[in-house]
């Protein structure tokens, strides 16, 4: 047979852990594996059968690394630059006519920009789909040291063909997910909004991996692939690396049935890379494949089954040429074709699109949710520049160049490291790399060296400080570049464009903070405005820290805006999606800003009025005439007192500052506010039965309508507000905090005499028990309009006194809380002067009001006292 070598009818490898295979296999695996040592290798760890080894050493000579096959298959990890030196080492030496790699075929014309000298990695393909309801969005980073980079610029170099040969989107992973710890769970949650289309997760999670791992005393696998792929690799024979990988991803992928490989998605990934490298075959003579170690048996073993169907159709028509085949492959081989089946029913039409866009280390960090690749990108990233310079050991000299670094950086910051302890952090560093057996020190040891040395005592917020900045050098802030080209999507460019001019950061991540002067300085308002469009769009490029808020009406006298941004991927990702809107960020939001308004209900006046609002803080003034008529047409049919208040009071915000906010002239704003003033007039007739929920914000918006009545302008006419406010009061059962708010308004404009307050006040005060319990709320709706009737009015402060004292204990506690609110409404020298009051009333001096409050236990005591003596004169019946 020309196909694979036939595998043994085999157990899973979980349940042949104690067979061995010969030692003359055992020391040439010790002498091959840049950080395997004798102890160590999988023959005297015990974790395959000698079957097994011999079929995978028999496959690889033939199928895998054989130059005279016609295909020669190049196992990798992604983002590994053990694995791009020995890849670079291949193409040299096999001088391929064609480089096949694992990545999604949608993105073949965007290879020329990633192999453009202006493109500056880390950098990444973003795909997205729409499938009927179905939707997804992949990125496929690449940093200087991924293999599929390197194929690409080198394919390049040479002038030959590159070409990405997988399917353009993937299912996420599914298997395996008790098996997941909680650091694997959160960063596959971390990625849900993108996911990542190079997922290792059944290679990192099979439970081979697992019991190695186990085995080595390795506390990832992360860790287990430094010490035996990266750790040496420049000084490994090419031939036995890559066998080496091989190898380890087989036994892997020999830990999952064929039903999960399908059911994940990986055997349809898998024979679509197939027919690419088949039609490959066919029209050059040496071809090289590129894909995550994982896939390579796949691609073998779905060849043979292509080759098994062909023999068995000659068989069938020639019984002498049958071929023996395993039973258990026939079977699987069933099953598989069962299920792609499926595959070939009639589907929806799928909507795709990818682009360039850049990445960051900080996003590529496996640490950091990312679902593949090698952790740590920064430090990778400069053993690959060291590797590429010909440096023995870059992975020790690396580690030793961050340590000066980190030294520098923590006695900068006044940290207590002394030079003893960077010189103890190198020789431990030096030291686990013995007893690890690895040839030099790498970024683990580099981390237990700072951990053992740096930290001192218990591992406090400050304590831990050397080993959390050690975690910021090692994943690094650098952040990618995509050359010119045709396929950049308007919308980034155009937001590229603007913060150019606006000489933001976006180099590196990290946050950075912008303080904005809004009143005096025209480029700061237009940061300002950027910034607002690009958190409507949600981009998460920025976030607002302090300043004035305008549609909470917060802090609106600070004079300045405080920001923080950062640029990411994700961000690009955000103004891709939100490209179908528009090419600008300005024609985007506004098509979005618009969508948003036309699906708000035709009566929702204060809602449409804050999105006029939130329009020109973003600078879309072009949008204020189409908005200003919808908000025109919502308050007309609007019955809703408080949606009408909130409408007139943006508006009339939006028009005392109309110059900051961008607006020429008065843009028919004082049109619109005196149609909103009246329609909220109007609208006071339905005060009567407002939710109690909801009195306190009619409280406010009663005292706005009566300052802007204040201001004696035409367009706020003060006539029909009194006129209504009497009529409120002339109805019974209206709310004590509406009753207090309306006298208090009449009384201020002159319409009630000021004893009104008072006398309804007493009535409340003087009445059934139930009406004094709405003495506090009628007391807030006072204060709320004119507090100045408590602070000169004596007689209300008798009143109130009285009330107090005749109040149970039960009542006082119950009415305390809503007291306090309505005492709110003053300011501190306001309350000392009621105090003051209030102490001349009870017969006490100022001077009583410094004085400090008895102690709780005291009080407590005094209490215990007062009661045994009432209880003993009692006893002698002298109470």
């Amino acid at each position: 047979m020309n196909g694979v070598p036939q595998q043994p009818n085999q157990q899973q490898p979980d349940q042949s852990v104690s067979a061995s295979i010969s030692n003359e296999g055992a020391a040439r695996l010790d002498n091959t594996s840049p950080g395997i040592q004798s102890d160590e290798s999988l023959v005297n760890l015990q974790l395959t059968t000698a079957d097994e080894r011999q079929w995978l050493e028999q496959l690889f000579r033939q199928q895998v690394f054989n130059r005279e096959a016609g295909v020669l298959y190049m196992p990798i990890r992604h983002h590994s630059p053990g694995c791009s030196h020995h890849l670079l080492r291949t193409i040299a030496e096999y001088e391929p006519e064609v480089i096949l790699i694992e990545g999604p075929e949608a993105g073949n014309p965007l290879i020329p920009v990633l192999a453009d000298p202006a493109t500056r990695t880390p950098v990444s393909l973003y795909y997205t789909y729409e499938q009927g309801e179905e939707r997804g969005a992949f990125y496929f980073p690449m940093l200087a040291c991924s293999p599929e980079y390197i194929a690409i610029c080198e394919a390049a170099r040479r002038g030959i063909k590159a070409s990405f040969i997988d399917l353009n989107y993937r299912a996420p992973q599914t298997l395996h997910k008790e098996q997941q710890s909680e650091d694997e769970k959160s960063q596959e949650h971390a990625t849900e909004q993108g996911n990542s289309y190079q997922d290792e997760t059944l290679l990192t999670s099979s439970s081979f991996m697992h019991r190695l791992c186990t085995a080595l005393h390795c506390r990832s696998f992360d860790e287990l692939w430094d010490r035996w792929f990266e750790a040496g690799a420049t000084n490994a024979v090419t031939e036995h690396y890559i066998e080496e990988i091989f190898l380890y991803c087989s036994l892997s992928r020999l830990c999952y049935t064929s039903e999960q490989l399908e059911q994940d998605g990986t055997l349809a990934r898998e024979r679509h890379m197939l027919q690419h490298i088949e039609a490959a075959r066919q029209q050059y003579k040496r071809v090289l494949v590129i894909t995550g170690g994982f896939h390579t048996l796949g691609l073998l073993e779905l060849q043979e089954e292509q080759y098994v169907h062909a023999s068995s159709i000659t068989a069938r028509n020639n019984p002498s040429q049958q071929d023996i085949v395993s039973p258990t492959r026939i079977t699987t081989k069933t099953k598989i074709s069962k299920q792609g089946s499926k595959r070939n029913q009639p589907a929806k039409p799928i909507k795709e699109q990818i682009y360039p866009m850049v990445y960051t280390f900080e996003e590529a960090d496996r640490l950091n949710g990312y679902a593949s690749g090698m952790p740590y990108v920064a430090y990778y990233d400069e053993v690959w520049t060291r590797m590429q310079k010909g440096i023995t050991q870059p992975g020790q000299q690396t580690a030793i160049r961050l340590l000066s670094v980190l030294m520098k950086e923590l006695r900068q910051g006044e940290a207590e490291v002394s030079t003893s302890d960077a010189i103890e952090a190198y020789s431990m560093l030096q030291g686990l790399a013995a007893i690890r057996g690895k040839p030099e020190g790498s970024v683990y040891e580099l981390l237990d060296g700072v951990t053992s040395c740096f930290i001192k005592g218990e591992e406090t917020l400050v304590a831990v400080q050397p080993l959390q900045r050690l975690q910021q050098l090692l994943t690094g802030n650098q952040i990618g570049e995509v050359a010119s080209n045709p396929f950049a999507v308007p919308i980034v460019e155009d937001f590229k464009k603007q913060a150019t001019a606006c000489k933001l950061k976006l180099q590196f991540t990290g946050r950075h903070k912008k303080v904005l002067d809004l009143y005096t300085r025209p480029q700061h308002r237009q940061i300002s405005r950027l910034f607002h469009c690009m958190t409507f769009l949600g981009t998460e490029l920025a976030v607002f820290e302090s300043g004035p808020d305008w549609v909470a009406y917060r802090d609106i006298n600070l004079m300045r805006e405080t920001w923080t941004y950062s640029y990411s991927s994700f961000t690009e990702a955000r103004l891709i999606e939100n490209s179908i809107y528009g090419g600008t960020i300005a024609a985007a939001a506004t098509r979005r800003l618009e969508t948003i308004v036309a699906e708000l209900p035709e009566q929702h006046s204060g809602q449409a009025t804050r999105w006029l609002l939130r329009a020109l803080l973003m600078g879309l003034e072009h949008s204020v005439d189409g908005l200003l008529q919808h908000t025109r047409r919502a308050l007309r049919q609007d019955g809703s007192f408080l949606s009408l208040s909130e409408a007139l009071v943006l508006l009339e915000r939006m028009y005392e500052h109309r110059r900051l906010l961008g607006l020429e002239g008065d843009a028919g704003l004082p049109e619109l506010l005196e149609e909103a003033y009246q329609h909220t007039v109007a609208a006071m007739d339905t005060l009567e039965h407002v939710h109690p929920d909801d009195q306190a914000q009619v409280v406010q918006s009663l005292k706005q309508l009566h300052m802007l009545a204040m201001t004696g302008t035409a367009s706020f006419a003060s006539e029909p507000l009194y006129d209504r406010l009497q009529e409120l009061l002339e109805r019974t059962g209206l709310p004590a905090s509406l009753e207090g708010v309306s006298v208090a308004i009449l009384s201020r404009a002159g319409m009630l005499p000021a004893s009104e307050i008072t006398d309804r006040a007493r009535s409340y005060m003087r009445g059934t028990p139930q009406q004094m319990a709405h003495t506090a709320a009628y007391l807030q709706g006072v204060f709320a309009a004119a507090r100045d009737a408590f602070l000169y009015d004596k007689e209300l402060l008798n009143e109130l006194n009285s009330m107090l004292a005749r109040l149970s204990h039960d009542d006082f506690v119950r009415m305390i809380p809503e007291l306090r609110m309505a005492f709110t409404f003053f300011t501190p020298a306001e309350t000392r002067t009621i105090a003051t009051r209030a102490a001349e009333l009870l017969g006490e001096s100022e001077q009583a009001l410094d004085e400090p409050g008895l102690d709780e236990e005291v009080l407590l005591h005094a209490q215990a006292t007062d009661k045994a003596i009432r209880q003993e004169l009692a006893r002698w019946g002298l109470l």
